[in-house]
């Protein structure tokens, strides 16, 4: 097809473009950053990610570089009785061990990828807005004043995306009022007890403290509980751009992360012993509201990931699922051949995408629930026991085992099945 034009060069951005090349589908990667993407962090990669990055030639690289495991314990605070277990992988069930592993890991793999592949990335070219989208392709500007040509247009560029704008001008991603705090510290300062399993969920009645290994050799943890952010002295509308970034802010943080350890046991209590500031990340939970479609009229301008549904991160499918919008399209857009050659068909086959993306985003938002109910207190208005939401087991295959490949056949073989009808 036309050359595509990929807005943002984070790991859907440079996957995408991946996966297009695979495809023999030409595309450049435009970044408004003068470098490459270097925040801080790790991010957990299930097994639903690690298919795509196995596909995209990734995951052997990686893999040596993060942490793998299998499962989350849920334990009791008060008995330390094992209360449930919650899969991220499992070679056997699901081909993959899940991986933990730090963002910047993934960039530098993904970027490596790419410039193997020849793929142009352009760096401090920050997009400004779409000058014309037509059913022949797009013209865009950027901030520079100077404009591009592109059959296709894909907006990669986080959940305050600028090209989402030319879909829906004053849509704003809008702050739930909870957020993920966060700190990093050595392993050893846990004196985690013989026969104790980490990665663990230990819970009570005041909210969930997390445990989560990283590092290849699990030296270091990330502990973190959720923080529900409410009144008029916490809330957003009131706080500066970057509150969260602020000294101030970490510093309460790390008393948030200490506060209540008299209701957890002596593990919680030395990993909280020693928090440094700069270790600190402060995740504020933003969403955007279910799009009614991901694609200008024309179908010549796309947004995903973030861009299309921003995914709170308590069940760490964020990127999994930007991972499955790309691995899709590319897949897509490869059958498709030539955009041009079947208007109809590059039409239907963007809009069974959204579908079948949004159907999966959906499930992953009810799991994100069943997750919350675990960790925030039981009084929280929101996610806690008076809130309606009802505990359930865990579902995992559909998640875990999706065939994205199967799907896309399975389409286009019912589009060949429809042509033939209606010739006959």
């Amino acid at each position: 097809m036309d050359s595509v034009t990929i807005i943002g060069a984070g790991l859907s951005g440079l996957a995408l473009a991946l996966g297009l090349h695979l495809k023999g589908i030409r595309a450049t990667i435009y970044e408004s950053r003068a470098t490459p993407l270097n925040i801080g962090g790790a991010v957990m990669i299930s097994p639903n990610g690690l298919r795509v990055l196995d596909a995209l030639n990734i995951y052997q690289g990686v893999k040596p570089q993060g942490y793998s495991f299998d499962r989350l314990d849920f334990k009791s605070a008060a008995t330390g009785d094992l209360l449930e277990t919650y899969e991220f992988g499992n070679a056997d069930r699901y081909g993959y061990r899940a991986l933990r592993v730090y963002r910047t890991v993934l960039i530098n793999a993904l970027l490596e990828e790419v410039e193997r592949k020849g793929i142009p990335v352009v760096f401090g070219k920050r997009f400004s807005h779409v000058v014309e989208d037509t059913a022949q392709g797009v013209t865009f500007a950027f901030a520079d004043g100077s404009t591009e040509k592109a059959g296709l247009l894909v907006g990669a560029d986080g959940i305050h995306s600028k090209v989402r704008r030319h879909l829906y001008p004053d849509l704003e991603p809008t702050f739930i009022h909870m957020a993920g705090i966060t700190a990093a510290v050595p392993t050893a300062q846990l004196k985690v007890p013989e026969g104790y399993h980490i990665p663990v969920t230990i819970t009570s009645p005041q909210g969930a403290f997390v445990i989560a290994p990283q590092e290849v050799d699990g030296s270091e943890v990330l502990i973190g509980k959720q923080r529900r952010l409410l009144g008029d002295d916490n809330d957003e509308a009131t706080k500066p751009p970057g509150w969260e970034k602020t000294l101030e802010a970490k510093q309460d943080a790390v008393r948030f992360l200490q506060q209540g350890n008299e209701q957890f046991p002596e593990i919680v209590h030395n990993a909280t012993s020693q928090i440094d500031p700069a270790r600190i990340n402060i995740w504020p939970f933003y969403v955007v509201p279910r799009l009614e479609r991901w694609a200008s009229a024309t179908r010549r301008v796309v947004i995903l990931g973030d861009a299309a549904h921003a995914i709170p991160p308590s069940a760490g499918q964020g990127i999994n699922q930007a991972f499955e919008d790309v691995y899709v399209l590319a897949l897509l857009l490869g059958r498709l051949g030539g955009a041009g050659e079947d208007e109809k068909l590059h039409t239907d086959a963007l809009s069974f995408w959204q579908e079948y993306r949004q159907a999966r985003v959906d499930k992953v938002l009810d799991l994100n629930r069943q997750i919350d109910l675990r960790r925030m207190p039981s009084d929280d208005k929101l996610v806690g026991t008076g809130s309606g939401v009802l505990k359930e087991e865990f579902d995992l295959e559909w998640l875990y085992n999706a065939d994205l490949n199967g799907v896309v056949d399975e389409w286009f073989a019912k589009q060949k099945e429809e042509s033939q009808a209606v010739e006959n």
